[in-house]
C-alpha cells in the first residue's frame, strides 16, 4: 500500500490500527508503589544483623476486561493478597544482591495465573554507601514463561 493520502480517497489512514502480535504487553497495568518492608537483605554483616528497609514499586501487566465486565474480584488481581505476597518474600530468607531480590518479587507477582509481566523496582534507601544520596533502585522486568 502507498502513503496515505487522506479520507477522500479511502487511503490507509481510514484503515482500523492494530495492535502488533509481537508486542506481549497487555494494554492493562496495575501498579503498587511505596510498600515498605523490613528485612535482613546484604552483603555486609552488619546489613544481616540489623537489617535495613527496602521499599518495592510494583507494575504489572493484566489483561483486565474480565474484570471490568463481571465487577467481580475472582476475574482480576487481588492486590490486598499480592502485597501480603510480596511483603512475606522480601522478609524472608536473606540474600546479598537486590537484583536476586527483585527477581524472588517478580516470581512472586507471576504466581497469579492473571499477570502475564512484572516489573518490580527495589528501593535500598539506606543502603551503606560513603556518600548523601537519596536511593538506590533496581528495576527488572519479567515475563511468564520467560523466567
Amino acid at each position: 500500500m502507498g502513503p496515505a493520502t487522506g479520507p477522500a480517497t479511502g487511503s490507509a489512514m481510514s484503515e482500523p490500527t492494530e495492535t502488533p502480535v509481537t508486542d506481549p504487553t497487555p494494554p492493562d497495568t496495575l501498579t503498587i508503589t511505596g510498600i515498605e518492608c523490613f528485612a535482613h537483605h546484604g552483603v555486609f554483616d552488619h546489613e544481616r544483623r540489623d537489617g535495613q528497609r527496602f521499599v518495592i514499586d510494583l507494575t504489572l501487566g493484566v489483561d483486565t476486561r474480565s474484570a471490568a465486565a463481571s465487577d467481580d474480584l475472582r476475574d482480576t488481581v487481588d492486590y490486598g493478597s499480592l502485597v501480603s505476597a510480596v511483603v512475606a518474600a522480601v522478609e524472608r530468607d536473606p540474600v546479598d544482591l537486590i537484583e536476586t531480590l527483585a527477581d524472588r518479587v517478580a516470581r512472586t507477582c507471576l504466581e497469579g495465573a492473571l499477570v502475564d509481566w512484572a516489573r518490580v523496582t527495589v528501593h535500598k534507601p539506606d543502603a551503606p554507601i560513603e556518600a548523601t544520596f537519596t536511593d538506590v533502585a533496581l528495576t527488572i522486568t519479567r515475563r511468564r514463561g520467560q523466567q
